[in-house]
């Protein structure tokens, strides 16, 4: 049930217009063919679109991932008085929904001269509340106090401890959340539609809604789109469940 849309959608991308209005449906092609691939490929710019939010989620997911890991590590392994009030407050944040503040977001964005821009792009899309609450929880549960302790005495920097100790036994959960960060930015629609006006700074999301119009749709060209989009966000997929296998393998540690 889960893979049968996407065989319509792959199948569809290599159908010719009658057989794609034909009843009922077919799987497997008659007459396939790459007129639609061709055509998508000759008159959008589609392969900039992809690369476009290729650029947009990699940052996105490496800051993200950056930035939850320190934080998460910080406001887990430090004890100072006021970092409850700040874990409270990340964690109301991550309750409110994007579209409450898109507008303020907006004005602020135009107000810099951002529009249509990669920074301006990225705004709302660096920090993720949620991958510091996981990574706070993962360190708090997971990393013994003793091992970094043993550490410190060892005369090991915070910073040492941080990236030789800390990052290798985080790899589980930073997989997971750079899994979800990355396919964040990936099917991001609202704020790149509203914060770019140039099809040359489209993101792939915006670029799609394109084949659809008020009164047709181009099943074709717009199925040979999406099954094109579907390729880098697969192989990233794959890569990244891999490395989130081998990460949890090597979290294990026993008193």
């Amino acid at each position: 049930m889960m893979l049968l849309p996407l065989v319509f959608l792959i199948s569809n991308a290599f159908k010719t217009p009658p057989e794609l209005l034909a009843w009922p449906p077919t799987i497997i092609p008659d007459r396939p063919t790459l007129e639609n691939i061709l055509g998508v490929l000759h008159e959008t710019p589609l392969l900039r679109w992809i690369g476009n939010t290729l650029i947009f989620a990699g940052i996105s997911t490496a800051s993200i991932v950056s930035t939850s890991a320190i934080a998460g590590y910080v406001l887990g392994k430090f004890d100072l008085p006021w970092f409850p009030a700040v874990f409270g407050v990340i964690i109301a944040t991550s309750v409110v929904p994007f579209e409450v503040y898109m507008i303020p977001l907006y004005l602020n964005v135009q107000a810099a001269g951002l529009l249509n821009t990669l920074p301006g792009l990225l705004v709302g899309y660096l920090v993720m509340s949620f991958g510091i609450f996981l990574v706070r929880q993962y360190v708090t549960t997971s990393i013994p106090d003793e091992l970094l302790e043993a550490a410190r005495v060892d005369g090991a920097g915070e910073g040492w401890i941080f990236l030789r100790i800390v990052l290798p036994l985080m790899r589980g959960p930073l997989g997971a959340l750079a899994v979800l960060a990355f396919f964040q930015a990936w099917t991001a629609f609202a704020w790149p539609l509203v914060v770019t006006a140039n099809k040359d700074t489209y993101t792939l999301e915006v670029g799609l809604a394109l084949f659809q119009t008020g009164f047709t749709v181009d099943i074709g060209h717009l199925s040979a789109a999406a099954a094109l989009a579907l390729v880098p966000s697969a192989l990233f997929f794959s890569l990244m469940r891999r490395n989130f296998v081998r990460g949890v393998a090597g979290t294990g540690l026993k008193e």
